[in-house]
């Protein structure tokens, strides 16, 4: 029997893998995400920027985990609708911010240009950070921001995550130490998915950042508009939950 025993865990802790880089493929990781690749030019902070993202949506599954399996306090319905409307929260807050920097960073302008007896105006977006000749390189606690961010981002969509994921834990495992195991795994699954979601999400962004101005800067504005809207979504939905309860 307990070579059977051996085999269902693996089994399980398998299929927690695949489950985590298929929960980092959600709608409100993917909008949050997004909002944050579309600053960078870099196809390889890209990639970091989701590793990061995972990396801190375990710590939180960590957290809650040890809290749930070993200390027995149980996350409430409300608790985790609370934790949702939060996200929620946080993705508008990340569009209209991400929305906000275009909006200052880019001015647009009408050009005027003559071919033969015809003349003609086309948009032209301006970079005000070229124009002003601000340094190439970036401030070092800019790059400290970006690196925080995706982190805290993370944290936050673990905790909104975490009850149902412990439901399933405490069902289907039969020691909590082995639920912590299934949860690093789970979390493994995520850092990976979220790695390649995100290289995926900043090839678009890097391709187009030098020279294809226009196309660049209309995806920054869908990631945003994107971000805001999910956000909303969420927010409709767990207000719904509680209006009735």
């Amino acid at each position: 029997m307990q070579p059977a025993t051996d085999m269902q865990t693996m089994t399980l802790l398998g299929a927690g893998f695949v489950f985590g880089m298929k929960h980092a493929l959600e709608a409100d990781h993917l909008a949050a995400v997004s909002t944050i690749v579309s600053e960078r030019k870099s196809w390889l902070s890209s990639s970091i920027i989701g590793g990061l993202w995972g990396l801190g949506h375990t710590i939180s599954l960590f957290v809650a985990g040890a809290l749930v399996l070993f200390l027995k306090i149980q996350i409430s319905d409300r608790t985790a609708n609370n934790l949702e409307l939060g996200v929620g929260l946080m993705l508008v807050g990340l569009g209209l911010n991400a929305l906000w920097k275009i909006r200052q960073g880019n001015k647009l302008h009408l050009h005027q240009h003559q071919h033969s007896a015809r003349v003609h105006l086309h948009p032209h977006f301006h970079d005000q950070e070229s124009a002003s000749q601000h340094s190439q390189k970036e401030p070092s606690h800019h790059n400290y921001a970006v690196g925080k961010r995706p982190f805290l981002i993370g944290l936050v969509h673990g905790l909104a995550g975490s009850a149902a994921l412990m439901l399933l834990v405490l069902s289907s495992l039969p020691t909590p130490l082995l639920g912590m195991i299934y949860i690093a795994v789970f979390g493994a699954g995520s850092i990976i998915g979220m790695m390649l979601l995100s290289s995926l999400l900043g090839l678009p962004f890097h391709l187009t950042s030098s020279r294809f101005r226009l196309a660049n800067l209309s995806a920054c504005v869908l990631a945003g508009i994107f971000s805001v809207g999910c956000g909303l979504l969420i927010i409709y939905e767990k207000g719904n939950f509680q209006s009735h309860n």
